[in-house]
């Protein structure tokens, strides 16, 4: 529906019209900024869910083909010293590789960036823009 003063210049509009739009129009921005931010939050959720699930997955994999490497190489060693120093050995050797990876994958999931920066820019924008509006 168009308003009656809506096809005036600004300079013609009273002085009521003119806060209305602005109201109108800070409040549809505040919308979209408000969807724009849901939007880039599901994103990076989505991107970071599916790579964690992979992650869990090919963990599950890994763990039951390294379970039969591990006996192999225990039954190896059992032939050159008692089979509890074999285990041991080898337990001690698989923890260390553990730590390790652990350690690695926590690094580069603290890393990960979940700000929404392309809304912290907009909004910074909308705050310049408003501004600007008020004056």
């Amino acid at each position: 529906m168009q308003r009656m003063n809506e096809n005036r210049p600004m300079e013609n509009k009273p002085l009521g019209d003119l806060f209305s739009d602005l109201a109108s129009d800070m409040s549809n921005l505040v919308r979209q900024e408000v969807a724009l931010a849901k939007l880039e939050i599901t994103q990076k959720g989505k991107y970071l869910g599916r790579n964690v699930g992979y992650l869990a997955v090919g963990g599950a994999v890994a763990y039951a083909g390294m379970l039969a490497v591990i006996a192999a190489i225990i039954m190896l060693l059992d032939k050159v010293m008692p089979a509890w120093g074999a285990a041991l050995l080898v337990g001690i050797v698989v923890a260390g590789i553990a730590w390790l990876l652990i350690g690695k994958a926590l690094a580069a999931l603290q890393q990960a960036d979940l700000t929404p920066r392309e809304t912290v820019e907009t909004l910074k924008e909308d705050a310049t823009w408003a501004k600007q509006q008020i004056k």
